[in-house]
């Protein structure tokens, strides 16, 4: 009888990966600088969407020089674990995401130690965010749970830092 129980867990353990990795991943975004907006799906079918991650790196460049660089499609995966975690159906306002190594130093001298010099932002493994139908508080405990990547929360200035490096938080 265990054998069987353990047949039927592996299928349908099997079944499940198979519906992930069908499923499409729809992320929704406003940038809070220049007042855009996008809706894209960036994964179908078991992988991501060029299309879709080059209109995400045009979307997420430094808002300042219009520099872009390929970002981390991981960040994307955060993106909708932390929208699927809180059952959110906002959308993501943007305060940062990539930044020219020109802008992170800027803001680095003008922030009193606030800002990275090695920054996750400049490698395009990092954004700033908050979910308009979440609070900022429960975001920040909900990327904690995720145990993904860096965690940082920002309550003053209202928003949520997470990325693709080693797990931390502050």
């Amino acid at each position: 009888m265990k054998f069987l129980n353990k047949i039927a867990l592996m299928i349908c353990m099997a079944a499940f990966h198979i519906n992930a990795d069908a499923e499409s991943r729809t992320l929704s975004f406003f940038h809070t600088h220049t007042g855009d907006s996008l809706e894209v799906t960036y994964w179908r079918e078991g992988g991501y969407i060029p299309e879709a991650l080059q209109q995400l790196t045009t979307f997420l460049a430094d808002w300042r020089n219009g520099e872009q660089l390929d970002l981390d499609p991981g960040l994307f995966d955060i993106l909708y674990r932390l929208k699927e975690s809180t059952g959110s159906n906002g959308r993501f306002e943007i305060i940062s995401a990539y930044r020219s190594p020109e802008t992170n130093e800027m803001l680095r001298k003008k922030s009193n130690g606030g800002v990275a010099r090695k920054s996750q932002h400049v490698l395009g493994k990092a954004i700033d965010i908050r979910l308009s139908d979440v609070d900022t508080r429960t975001l920040y405990e909900t990327a904690l749970e995720l145990q993904v990547g860096g965690v940082g929360y920002y309550p003053k200035s209202n928003f949520v830092h997470v990325d693709t490096g080693r797990v931390r938080t502050w």
